[in-house]
């Protein structure tokens, strides 16, 4: 990619938030950003629709940081909080590349977009859960972990029919042994970790998102990446069009280990 198509690609990436979305919204503190300026149409959130349950997959550990490394997929994951705006640019953007993502929602989040959990799983990807408030889970008592995990399990049952095919811990790469098993007690046989990690969440420019992305990425890879970040927004297009130009596919995580 030449340096013209990147800036081309940023500037696409950047375009999609035409129309209102104003902020970062997923910060490490779990700090929610709204939006004032973007009217949303909901689905009716009541109404479940089919969504997939978690699967176990029989030889692979506890806690995945990766995929296969001889097929040329990657899995793209994001935390899901924050401007539900950016939100839908990123699944626009994804979709638009024929890319499929994987989102671990808070629960919290669900609570307040509720529609964005069928948006989701409209588009064809993974929906996950990440807790319910975003909080340290490892370093919470046994009960209050639990009701971290069962509590936005519960968002995800309510509003699709299923906990979410995947669990990821808030505020830390890999659970603690205890979360782990609380987990699979919630009903989730592993805890999905990542090998990449975009840092943008601390909000460095969509210059840098990609690069931390591009130069760490290969076959099987688990991308960290966040929702509520504009150079999330404006990086995805980047990252997608040089995935494609090294033969690697963005699919759903539960794509990248089946």
């Amino acid at each position: 990619m030449t340096s013209t198509d990147r800036r081309t690609a940023l500037r696409t990436g950047a375009g999609l938030l035409a129309g209102g979305a104003l902020g970062a919204g997923c910060a490490p503190n779990g700090a929610t950003a709204r939006s004032t300026s973007v009217a949303h149409t909901a689905a009716d959130p009541t109404t479940p629709s089919p969504a997939p349950s978690p699967r176990r997959y029989p030889g692979r550990p506890a806690q995945l940081t990766h995929g296969p490394r001889t097929r040329p997929r990657v899995a793209l994951t994001f935390h899901g909080q924050g401007d539900p705006a950016i939100a839908r640019a990123l699944l626009s953007a994804a979709e638009k590349h024929g890319a499929r993502i994987t989102v671990l929602a808070v629960g919290s989040w669900l609570d307040q977009h509720p529609e964005l959990a069928r948006r989701i799983l409209d588009g064809g990807h993974d929906l996950g859960n990440h807790t319910q408030r975003h909080l340290a889970i490892n370093t919470m008592s046994e009960a209050d972990a639990r009701a971290e995990i069962t509590g936005c399990a519960g968002r995800l049952r309510k509003l699709t029919g299923s906990i979410g095919t995947w669990f990821r811990p808030s505020r830390a790469p890999l659970a603690s042994p205890q979360v782990v098993d609380l987990a699979r007690a919630a009903g989730y046989p592993h805890v999905l970790s990542y090998d990449v990690d975009s840092l943008d969440y601390t909000a460095p420019g969509a210059d840098a998102v990609a690069r931390n992305v591009l130069g760490e990425v290969r076959g099987g890879s688990v991308v960290s990446l966040h929702f509520g970040y504009r150079d999330t927004v404006a990086a995805l297009p980047v990252v997608l069009e040089e995935l494609a130009h090294r033969g690697l596919s963005a699919v759903t995580t539960t794509e990248l280990f089946s």
